[in-house]
This record gives structure tokens, sequence and C-alpha cells, in this order.
């Protein structure tokens, strides 16, 4: 089992027509057949985009119609920065279960503006300044390199898109493989956090093992260890590996995401560790040790 996506997930791509979406959506297509069913575009509607290999893919003026022409449950969005939050707030209104914004730059104040939207509706947003999510040997949503994963028993989760497929590779090489991998995003207002994450994954019967990987700046981290805690004695438990980047950042600086900065004292890589800890999971003291803890945990 899988969670968020799967097989049968159908997908419109908002900015299909760009250059980053056009080269995404190939990529997606390639990857076991992801069911990439309808574009957008307002002023392209009732054309078709055509792929490298010849593929094509009906292109709706907007997507409620994309939606109802297709019955499509996620989108993706490669829409530029100043124009991604009001594709966010369409796919809203549209009712779109599965939103996934892959844009790096949106404006907080538009992020803030899209989070009251979101928390009004029934729609969950992944991201925006996120990888994307996927399910191995079923479905890609974003950037991810499909070649790098495995179905297994490991659930990945991060703010970071590169040490996701640095947790991907290695737990494929230990031969433990994944049941998803979702990156959430290192902007400072997103849509989903660890929280909601961790939840999906402690109630899937496939995913025996967690990579959760966090970063400085923000208190997701310890939320998301007092959450495991809270779990835990209730009998919910799995085992868990952790990491914190950024543990060497100066305070008030912003390093990678716009979210990593430690401010006010708080949001620092310490904290989040000993926080870490003390939910009893394991933290790897490098990001090339993630598989590597790992496996020595379940042993």
């Amino acid at each position: 089992m899988s969670i968020l996506i799967n097989k049968d997930t159908k997908i419109i791509v908002q900015g299909l027509t760009g250059k980053t979406g056009t080269f995404h959506t190939e990529q997606a297509l390639a990857y076991n057949g992801t069911k990439m069913v309808a574009g957008t575009h307002p002023a392209k509607g009732g054309t078709n985009w055509t792929g490298a290999n010849g593929e094509t893919i009906p292109i709706y003026a907007s997507v409620a119609e994309a939606k109802d022409a297709t019955g499509a449950t996620a989108s993706v969005i490669y829409v530029p920065p100043a124009g991604a939050a009001a594709a966010i707030e369409e796919a809203i209104d549209a009712g779109i279960d599965l939103i996934t914004c892959i844009t790096e730059g949106v404006p907080v104040q538009d992020m803030v503006r899209v989070k009251e939207k979101l928390d009004a509706s029934n729609s969950r947003l992944i991201g925006p300044n996120c990888p994307g999510v996927l399910t191995p040997e079923e479905c890609k949503i974003g950037i991810m390199p499909g070649s790098i994963f495995k179905k297994g028993s490991v659930g990945v989760l991060s703010r970071s898109g590169t040490l996701t497929y640095e947790a991907v590779f290695q737990t494929t090489q230990a031969g433990l493989g994944q049941t998803t991998a979702v990156g959430i995003g290192g902007d400072p207002v997103k849509g989903t956090e660890f929280i909601d994450v961790l939840e999906l994954f402690l109630a899937d019967p496939e995913t025996k093992s967690i990579i959760m990987i966090g970063e400085i700046g923000g208190s997701a981290e310890e939320d998301a260890a007092q959450f495991l805690t809270d779990e835990a004695k209730r009998g919910r438990r799995k085992p868990t590996v952790g990491f914190i980047a950024g543990r060497t950042a100066p305070p008030g600086r912003t390093m990678g995401h716009a979210g990593a900065v430690i401010s006010g004292g708080k949001g620092g890589a310490e904290e989040k560790i000993e926080a870490m800890r003390a939910a009893g999971i394991q933290v790897a003291p490098s990001p090339a040790k993630l598989g590597e803890t790992l496996v020595e945990m379940l042993r």
C-alpha cells in the first residue's frame, strides 16, 4: 500500500505548456505510465500538448473543466512564482483532492492567503518549493528521479529535496525500498507539515519504518517529535530515523530554503535533535548514514 498517490491517480498539469512543465511531464509519463491526463492554459483550451515521444495530452482552459472531463483527483503546478498562488487557489476551487506545487519563490504573503483558503477546503497541498511525491513503480508527481526508487517498506518525508533523494537511494541500496516519498518543501508557509505525513505513514500497514529529514528554522520537527511521543503512548510506534540539516548555520541567516533560518533563539539544530532523540527517533550522524542508521535500528 502507499499514501497519497498510487497507480490509479489521475493528474492535471498546471503549467504543462512551459519548458519546466513539459520536461517533467515527459519524465512522469515515462515512469510506469503515470497518468497525466490533462493540462491547463487559459488561452490554449481545446488544443493538445505533444511530448518528445509523441505522447499527447489535452489542454483545457481551466482546472475545473479538466477535472470534469477526465475525473482527475490530483494536480501538479509548474507555474512561475507570480502566478503559482492563483494556480493553487484555482485547484482548490475546482475541488482537487491533492495539489502539489513544485514552484520555488512563491511570495510568503501569497501563501498566507492560500493557506487560509486551503484550511477552509477539503484539498491537501504539498509544497510549494518541493520535489513532489512518488510511490515506487506506481506514480510520480513532481521532479524526483524515479530511477533511484524501489518498492519496499520505508516511508520517506523531508523538507529538503536533495536529502529526500539521498534517503531514497540509500534505502534502495540497503534492499529496504520505499512505500512513498514525500517532499513537503522548505518554505515557512506550506500546505502539509511533518505531522500530516507521519499520521499517514503510521496508518499504512506496508510502511514498516520511517525516515524524517528536517532543517533548521521553525518548530515543525519539534512538533513532529511530540506527535510521535504521544502516538507511542497510544501504542502506535514505528522505527524512525531522523536528520537535521543546517547544524552549523549561523543564527539569523537564511540557509538554502526560505524557512531555514534560526531566529529569536528558536529553530536551532541542537534543539530539534534533542527533541527527536527524546521521542525515540534515531538521529543519523550525517546524511550519508541515513540508510545505515535505519538498517542498524531495524536489526
